[in-house]
C-alpha cells in the first residue's frame, strides 16, 4: 500500500512538472506596458461602466446600455447610428459640419433626470478643425446644444452639470463655453506680444502637491467658478533643451528649487452671469500655499486650507464668495515636522451647516465632523503625535479612529445619513469600502474583505460599481448595495498570463525595521522553476519614498512585469516597503524628516541581509534598482553600502535635494538654509568617490521632475573622484518612458544586470 501511495505521489509530481513545462516562457513584450502583447495578457475589464443618476450604464463603441441592478441584464438605450444621424440633421445654430463619432465609450450622461448624452467631437474642416461639445437628446432624437472649444491645445476640461458650462484652459488662459461659436475668457485677454507674462489661470498650482489635481472649482449651483491664478514670473527658468529641432532649442520650465523663490498664488471667483471676478482677500501670497478649495452648499462661502512655506502650520479659512472678504479661521494645525492637507472638506448633503474634515492629527488620516453653527473657544490642544497641536474654533467630533487610515470619501447615502469611504482598516495592503453612519459611527463592510476595491457611487448612494481584484482574484466587477448585502456580479475575468505562462512563486512576509520594533512588509519573487539547491543572484527593487507603496494585495502582490522577467532569467527579486513609505500612518512616514535616505537605507540593508541569509541566494551577487526616489535610493545604497550592493541601475534619480522642487523637497527636508547638514548628508555627489561596483544612471533627456542637472552633476563629481558610473539617456523623454521606449528601457536594465551581476567576476567586486 505504501508503495502504491509513493507511486501515486511520484505520478502527481511528474504531472505537475509536465504541466509547468507545457506553459510558455514570456518576453518583455508580454509583461511590460507598451509591449506588443502586454494588453492581451492582463485580466480583461468591463470598461465604460458609470452612473446615469441611479441607473448603471455602460458606454461602448456602438451603443450605450442600461444594466439592471438585480439581474445584470443589459438593454440598449442609445446607438451610435442614431447619434451620427442627428449630427447630420438640424443644429441649434449654424455651424460647420461635424465629424461622425467612431465610439460612444467616452460619452457622458451627466443628468440622471435628463435623457441627454454629452460628448466631444470636431468639425469636419480640412484645414481648420475645431472641437465641439455636443448634447444629444435621445428622447427628442436631436442635438439640443452645441458649443465650440476655442483654440488648439485646449485642456483641463471641467464640466458643470448644474449650468451646462464647461471651463477649460488654452495656453495660460481660462475660458468658459456654454453655447455657440465663442467662449468667455475669465482672465484678461492678452495681446500676442504679452502672452509670456508668466501668469497662468485655471491650472493646478504648487506643482500638484497637497492633493491638488486641477485649477477650477464650480460652485454647487454653477453660479460661480473659483480658480487659481498663479504668478510664476519670479520663478527661475530651468533650461530644458529640445534636440529634435534643426538647431536645438531652449524650452524653459518654471522650476522653483528648494530654498529659492516660489510662485505666488491667488484664488479668483468668476460670476458666470455678470462676467466679473473678485479675488479672495487672503493677504500677501508670498511663500504660502492655498489648497483644497471647497464651496458651501448655498454658494455664499468659500473654504481654503492655507499652509505656510515651512509646511508646519495650516489654517482652514472661510471667505465671503461675493466680496472675497476673509471671515473666519475655523480650524488650524501645527506640527514640528510637517502637516499635509490633502483633502477638501465635504458638506453633509442632509445638513448644510456641517462638513467633514480630514486630519492626521492622531497619527492616521481620519474623519472629523465640524459644525459651523456651534463656536467653541480655540484652546490649543495636543494630538496623539508628540509635537502635534491643533485648535478648533467650531464644534468638532471624531467620526473615525484607530491605527488605520481613511483613504477616500466616495460620497453619501443621504437617506441613511451615511458616508461611503475607502480605508485600510482591514489591512494596509488593501483598500476596502465601508458605509459609515454619521450618528453612531458604525461601519459596514461593502464587498469582499479581500483585495483592492475601486468604486463608483450612485447618485443616491445606495449602490456602488465595485471593481475588485487581489492576488488570487483576477478581477470581479459587481453592483453592490451599500447596506453590505450581496449584490450582482457583472463580470469575472481570468488571468491569461497565469493560465498560459510559467510564472515564479511570489510570497509576502514581514520583517522588523532597523528600529527593532516596526513591522515591514516585503515581497519575495523566486526564480521560475526554482531549485533550492542552486545559488541565485538577487536584485532589490526599491522606491522607499513618501506617498508610495510597492506592495498591495493585487495581482502578483504588486510585482511588476520586470520582476517576473528577472525571475525567469534566474534572479531572486525582493521589495521592502521601508519606513517612509505610504499607508502606515504619520510616524511611519515622517521618521525620515530632514534626513531623507538614512532610515530608508537602514531598512533596505536589512532586506539585503535577509536575502543573504537565504540558502539559495548568492550573498556576493546582490543588485539594486529603482526609479525617481528609488533612483536616489539605488545610488545611495551603491555608494554607502558597497560591500553589499555590487550592481545598481538608478533611473531618474534625485542626487542633490537642493535641485528638487520646493513643495515636496522642503516638506521632507526643510530648506537648504535651515538644514545644511541634512542636505549635505543626502547629497550623493559627496559620496561619488565611494563607487566600487557597477552603477548605471538612466534619465529622460527633458525630465521635468528630477531635472537632468541631478545626474549631470553626479557624473562630474564621479569624474573628479576618479570613479566610473555608466550613463544612458532617452532623448526628449520626461520622467518616465512610455510605449516602446518602456520595453527598450527594461531590456536595457536587464542587460546591465546580466552582464555585470549574474556573470560577475571576483575582480569586479
Amino acid at each position: 500500500m505504501k508503495r502504491i501511495f509513493q507511486l501515486l505521489m511520484l505520478f502527481c509530481m511528474m504531472s505537475m512538472s509536465l504541466l509547468a513545462q507545457e506553459k510558455k516562457a514570456f518576453t518583455l513584450e508580454d509583461v511590460i506596458p507598451g509591449g506588443s502583447n502586454y494588453y492581451n495578457l492582463v485580466p480583461k475589464n468591463m470598461s465604460g461602466l458609470k452612473w446615469w443618476g441611479d441607473v448603471c450604464i455602460r458606454t461602448d463603441v456602438d451603443d450605450i446600455k442600461t444594466i439592471d441592478k438585480t439581474t445584470g441584464k443589459e438593454a440598449v438605450l442609445v446607438t451610435i447610428d442614431k447619434v451620427n444621424a442627428a449630427l447630420k440633421g438640424e443644429m441649434p445654430y449654424k455651424t460647420a459640419a461635424l465629424k461622425p463619432l467612431r465610439s460612444l465609450q467616452s460619452a457622458m450622461m451627466p443628468w440622471g433626470e435628463k435623457k441627454v448624452v454629452a460628448f466631444m467631437t470636431r468639425s469636419d474642416e480640412a484645414n481648420n478643425s475645431r472641437s465641439y461639445m455636443v448634447w444629444y437628446d435621445f428622447a427628442q432624437d436631436k442635438v439640443t446644444n452645441l458649443f465650440r472649444i476655442d483654440g488648439d491645445g485646449a485642456t483641463n476640461f471641467d464640466f458643470c452639470k448644474e449650468n451646462g458650462c464647461i471651463a477649460y484652459t488654452c495656453g495660460e488662459s481660462l475660458y468658459i463655453a456654454q453655447k455657440g461659436d465663442y467662449s468667455s475668457a475669465v482672465n484678461p485677454v492678452l495681446m500676442d506680444a504679452d502672452k509670456t507674462t508668466g501668469i497662468v489661470y485655471g491650472q493646478a498650482v504648487h506643482r500638484n502637491e497637497f492633493g491638488i489635481s486641477k485649477g477650477t472649482f464650480w460652485s454647487p449651483k454653477g453660479t460661480y467658478l473659483a480658480f487659481y491664478r498663479m504668478d510664476q514670473s519670479m520663478v527661475t527658468d530651468y533650461p530644458q533643451v529640445n534636440t529634435t529641432t534643426r538647431i536645438a532649442t531652449l524650452e524653459a520650465d518654471k522650476y522653483p528649487m528648494a530654498g529659492m523663490t516660489s510662485h505666488k498664488v491667488t484664488v479668483g471667483v468668476y460670476d458666470v452671469k455678470s462676467g466679473k471676478t473678485v479675488y479672495l482677500q487672503a493677504g500677501d501670497p508670498t511663500d504660502r500655499y492655498f489648497t483644497n478649495i471647497s464651496w458651501s452648499p448655498d454658494e455664499k462661502k468659500i473654504y481654503v486650507i492655507e499652509l505656510n512655506r515651512d509646511q508646519n502650520h495650516s489654517q482652514l479659512v472661510r471667505y465671503d464668495a461675493q466680496t472675497g472678504a476673509k471671515e473666519d479661521v475655523l480650524y488650524e494645525e501645527e506640527y514640528a515636522k510637517y502637516v499635509e492637507p490633502l483633502h477638501p472638506l465635504v458638506f453633509l448633503p442632509w445638513d448644510s451647516t456641517k462638513f467633514i474634515y480630514q486630519s492626521a492629527r492622531d497619527g492616521y488620516n481620519h474623519l472629523y465632523l465640524m459644525d459651523t453653527k456651534v463656536s467653541v473657544y480655540p484652546e490649543l490642544r495636543e494630538g496623539k503625535m508628540a509635537g502635534f497641536k491643533y485648535k478648533e474654533y467650531i464644534k468638532t467630533t471624531a467620526l473615525t479612529q484607530g491605527d488605520w487610515l481613511v483613504q477616500d470619501i466616495y460620497g453619501f447615502n443621504a437617506a441613511k445619513k451615511e458616508i461611503i469611504i475607502g480605508s485600510t482598516e482591514i489591512s494596509p495592503l488593501q483598500t476596502n469600502v465601508f458605509s459609515l453612519n454619521v450618528k453612531n459611527g458604525k461601519r459596514v463592510l461593502i464587498g469582499e474583505k479581500d483585495g483592492m476595491h475601486n468604486v463608483q457611487l450612485s447618485a443616491n448612494g445606495m449602490y456602488i460599481i465595485d471593481n475588485f481584484s487581489s492576488n488570487s482574484v483576477a478581477r470581479v466587477v459587481s453592483l453592490l448595495p451599500t447596506n453590505g448585502k450581496k449584490g450582482t456580479t457583472l463580470f469575472t475575468a481570468t488571468d491569461p498570463l497565469k493560465e498560459q505562462y510559467n510564472l515564479p512563486e511570489i510570497s509576502l512576509g514581514t520583517m522588523k525595521a532597523a528600529d527593532g520594533t516596526t513591522d515591514l512588509y516585503y515581497r519575495l519573487v523566486k526564480p521560475v522553476n526554482f531549485d533550492p539547491n542552486k545559488k541565485y543572484p538577487a536584485v532589490i527593487y526599491v522606491y522607499g519614498g513618501p506617498h508610495a507603496q510597492m506592495i498591495h494585495n493585487v495581482r502578483f502582490y504588486g510585482a511588476r512585469g520586470w520582476d517576473l522577467y528577472m525571475a525567469q532569467l534566474g534572479y531572486v527579486v525582493l521589495t521592502v516597503d521601508s519606513r517612509g513609505s505610504d499607508n502606515r500612518g504619520l510616524a511611519f512616514e515622517n521618521c525620515t524628516f530632514r534626513h531623507l535616505g538614512t532610515e530608508e537605507m537602514k531598512d533596505q540593508v536589512l532586506g539585503a541581509k535577509f536575502l543573504q541569509s537565504l540558502p539559495y541566494v548568492n550573498a556576493d551577487k546582490i543588485g539594486v534598482h529603482g526609479w525617481s526616489f528609488g533612483g536616489f535610493m539605488t545610488t545611495n545604497l551603491m555608494l554607502t553600502y558597497s560591500d553589499i550592493f555590487k550592481v545598481g541601475v538608478a533611473g531618474g534619480p534625485v542626487i542633490d535635494w537642493q535641485f528638487y522642487e520646493i513643495m515636496y523637497g522642503e516638506r521632507y527636508m526643510d530648506t537648504p538654509q535651515s538644514n545644511p547638514e541634512g542636505y549635505k548628508e543626502a547629497n550623493l555627489r559627496n559620496k561619488a568617490g565611494n563607487l566600487k561596483g557597477r552603477l548605471e544612471v538612466i534619465i529622460g533627456g527633458e525630465d521635468p521632475t528630477c531635472v537632468p542637472q541631478h545626474s549631470y552633476s553626479f557624473l562630474r563629481a564621479c569624474i573628479n573622484a576618479g570613479t566610473h558610473p555608466d550613463f544612458f539617456v532617452y532623448p526628449e523623454a520626461g520622467h518616465n518612458m512610455v510605449g516602446k521606449d518602456r520595453v527598450h528601457l527594461h531590456e536595457h536594465i536587464t542587460r546591465y544586470f546580466e552582464e555585470h551581476l549574474k556573470y560577475l567576476y571576483s575582480i569586479n567586486i
